[in-house]
């Protein structure tokens, strides 16, 4: 656990941002794309980039309603942007969210941090219960400490107080934590907040945020240990 231990010494805990990170949360629309036909890439990039933008919008002004009513809204949002798409594919997609697929070296690299002894835990703007579902279908709830959602708090990360339920829970100095995101803008605010932030780059895109950097680039979970 080489990298662990140069990311952050004395370290206890790793934290695991969920969607894009553990979960593919491109796998729903992928199941379904022959139905969907040849605008199927180009419409979960759009259910995506929705379902991220009203969380963030929501937190600006105030407001807070569960990641799992924005995933409707947003997915309503991307099938009115294709209509060649048929609007019946919705409950389909729907259902393969709730039990995304997780990327494959996730099983075994949370074995082998809880087998070195650190706890693990997922932190998520995910709504409890669709959450438990992608953890159950998984099969990784043996090898997780806590399962995180910010419907604890009401308001979305990057927020502050999305970040401190992991502090709370586990009594410890956000430097005590390794938080571990393929979001880049979740990386900044984990790293912003005081966390020791690794950045999952599966897909080799350029940095940014200059004034948040993580301590650690990999380009998938193995590279943690």
């Amino acid at each position: 656990m080489a990298l662990l231990d140069e990311a952050a010494p004395g370290a206890g805990v790793v934290v695991f941002d969920a969607y894009g990170t553990l979960f593919d949360v491109h796998a729903a629309v992928a199941r379904h794309a022959g139905a969907i036909g040849p605008d199927a890439s180009a419409l979960s990039d759009v259910w995506r980039a929705k379902q991220l933008e009203y969380s963030w919008v929501l937190s600006l002004y105030g407001d807070f309603r569960d990641f799992w009513q924005l995933t409707r809204e947003a997915l309503d949002h991307a099938l009115a942007r294709f209509p060649s798409v048929d609007r019946a594919i919705a409950d389909k997609l729907l259902g393969a969210y709730r039990v995304l697929d997780a990327y494959e070296e996730v099983p075994a690299v949370l074995a082998t941090l809880k087998a070195g002894g650190l706890a693990t835990s997922i932190l998520s703007n995910g709504e409890r219960s669709m959450l438990a579902d992608a953890v159950a279908s998984a099969g990784i709830g043996e090898h997780l400490d806590a399962v995180l959602s910010v419907d604890e708090v009401r308001v979305f990360k990057t927020s502050p107080a999305a970040y401190a339920l992991v502090t709370r829970r586990f009594g410890i100095e956000p430097a005590q934590a390794v938080f571990v995101s393929s979001n880049r803008w979740d990386v900044a605010g984990a790293a912003r907040f005081g966390f020791r932030a690794v950045w999952v780059n599966r897909a080799g895109a350029p940095d940014e945020y200059a004034d948040q950097r993580p301590v650690a680039i990999v380009r998938d979970l193995n590279g943690l240990v």
